[in-house]
């Protein structure tokens, strides 16, 4: 069975490095070890960390997705089907279709349709329902990818200065300044994300780094018991 490096990972699912490990470290997937100790994804694994990105940036409670992708894993074939493939989420249900068509979520609040073949390195993700703001994100996501942190900075800040409570701009922000090595700013922006959405995991996790490298240890520990409280862990 193929199998992905975390770069081909990122260029797929145009996912930054980040949100990658950060959704290894919460426990979405558990990639296998190839040489070197480098992390191997299945097709299966690809599926699940868009799903469980879309879903989070959606502010489905940590556990909620976490009981989805469980389902999601078992239903999900070994290779993208030449139809495609549809995923919708309400609530703790998840439904996958590989057919022509699509399933639809009568609440509206999750779906994504794969288009592509991983194999050859194409894997088009459609979004059904967009979040107002996510073109300018995502623009911000390919910018950080290709190294334009400065230029990406500006679109985060753009974003954050128009959509105040907006809990992913916020959150890839402070991915964004962990990179640049602005650690005290990075803190801030996690914690606006977690002002709008104090359930948000992966924002705690990533705060309880940031505080132990600005020496707070106290928030650290606190921040590292709420992440682990989230997804579940003792």
């Amino acid at each position: 069975m193929h199998s992905y490096g975390v770069r081909e990972v990122e260029k797929l699912l145009r996912l930054p490095r980040s949100t990658i490990h950060a959704l290894v470290r919460a426990g979405f997937v558990a990639p296998e070890r190839g040489p070197r100790n480098a992390l191997r994804f299945s097709f299966q694994d690809l599926i699940v960390l868009r799903t469980a990105q879309a879903l989070a940036a959606a502010k489905v409670p940590a556990k909620r997705i976490t009981q989805s992708l469980k389902q999601l894993r078992r239903q999900l074939p070994e290779a993208m089907p030449l139809s495609g493939l549809s995923i919708g989420a309400v609530g703790d249900r998840v439904v996958v279709k590989d057919g022509g068509g699509r399933w639809q979520a009568d609440s509206g609040q999750y779906l994504l349709a794969f288009e592509g073949n991983p194999e050859q390195g194409s894997l088009k993700v459609i979004e059904k329902k967009a979040v107002p703001g996510e073109e300018d994100i995502d623009r911000a996501v390919t910018l950080h990818e290709e190294g334009k942190l400065e230029e990406a900075e500006r679109v985060y800040r753009a974003v954050i200065a128009e959509r105040g409570d907006d809990t992913l701009a916020h959150y890839n922000y402070g991915v964004l300044l962990e990179d640049m090595g602005r650690d005290a700013d990075a803190a801030a922006a996690y914690e606006a994300a977690l002002k709008s959405d104090p359930r948000f995991a992966d924002c705690h996790y990533n705060l309880a780094l940031v505080a132990e490298r600005l020496g707070q240890g106290t928030k650290a520990i606190r921040h590292m018991a709420q992440y682990r409280r989230l997804v579940g862990k003792t």
